[in-house]
C-alpha cells in the first residue's frame, strides 16, 4: 500500500488537533481530510472510502461512538480501520470503544512521532488483512485468490492471471473508483511498462468473458472504476 494512494480521514471538532494531525501525517504522504463530527465523518467516509479512520470520542452533532458504529454498519466501509484519538482515558471509555467497533483507541496528549508510528502500524494491519483475505463473495460471485477461480451459479468461469488480478482488485474494494495509475501499481507494479490502454483492452476482454449482466452485477452492488 503506496502512501500517496492511502487516504486517512480526520474526525475532531478541535481545528487544532485537525491542523496539527493533519500537517504531520500529509509530511508523510498520506492523503488527509477532515470532519468536525460524527454526522459529517460518515458523509465523507461514504464519498472518500478512507483506509483509516482517526476519530476523537466527544463531539457535536454525532459522537464518536455512534459515528463509529454506524460507520461498521456500511458494506463499503467494512475494511477501514479506525482508531479513536481522545483525551478520554478511562478504562471504561476504551472498552466502550472497542465495543463500538474501533481497531484502536489512542490517548491525548500523544507526540506527533508517536502518531505517525501508530499510524503506520495501523496501516500495516490493514495491508495484512487485505493480503489473508483469498476469497471475496460478491452478489453470488465467489472469487477465490488462491485458486484463481470465478464461480457464479456453480460456473466457473477461467480468466488468465492479469484479468483475474484486476477483477479481483475492482471486486475488493466496493463503492472505490479506482484510477489508471493505482490500477497499473496494484495489478502490474514494476513488472513491465504498459500504458494506460492496457486496462481498457482487459476491462474490455472481462467484459467479454464473464458476460455484460455479470459485469453489471459487479458494478450494481458499488463496484466502480475509472479509466
Amino acid at each position: 500500500m503506496k502512501k500517496k494512494n492511502t487516504k486517512i480521514l480526520l474526525v475532531d471538532d478541535e481545528p487544532d488537533i485537525l491542523e496539527i494531525v493533519g500537517y504531520n501525517l500529509s509530511q508523510e504522504g498520506y492523503q488527509i481530510s477532515t470532519a468536525t463530527n460524527g454526522k459529517e465523518a460518515i458523509a465523507i467516509a461514504k464519498k472518500e472510502l478512507p483506509d483509516l479512520i482517526i476519530m476523537d470520542v466527544m463531539m457535536p452533532e454525532m459522537d464518536g461512538m455512534e459515528a463509529c458504529e454506524n460507520i461498521r454498519k456500511i458494506p463499503e466501509l467494512s475494511n477501514v480501520i479506525i482508531t479513536f484519538l481522545t483525551a478520554r482515558s478511562e478504562d471504561y471509555s476504551q472498552v466502550a470503544g472497542f465495543d463500538a467497533g474501533a481497531d484502536d483507541y489512542i490517548t491525548k496528549p500523544i507526540k506527533p512521532k508517536l502518531l505517525v508510528s501508530k499510524v503506520k502500524a495501523l496501516l500495516r494491519r490493514l495491508k495484512e488483512k487485505e493480503q489473508n483475505s483469498e476469497t471475496l463473495n460478491v452478489g453470488g460471485i465467489e472469487i477465490n485468490r488462491e485458486e484463481y477461480k470465478i464461480v457464479k451459479d456453480n460456473i466457473e468461469i477461467a480468466l488468465p492471471r492479469k484479468e483475474f488480478e484486476l477483477f479481483y482488485l475492482l471486486a475488493s474494494k466496493p463503492g472505490k473508483v479506482f484510477k489508471r495509475d493505482e490500477i497499473l501499481d496494484k495489478v502490474w507494479g514494476n513488472e513491465v511498462v504498459v500504458g494506460g490502454r492496457t486496462i481498457d483492452v482487459h476491462i474490455r476482454k472481462l467484459r467479454e468473458k464473464i458476460g455484460e449482466e455479470l459485469f453489471k452485477t459487479i458494478k450494481g452492488v458499488g463496484y466502480k472504476f475509472e479509466v
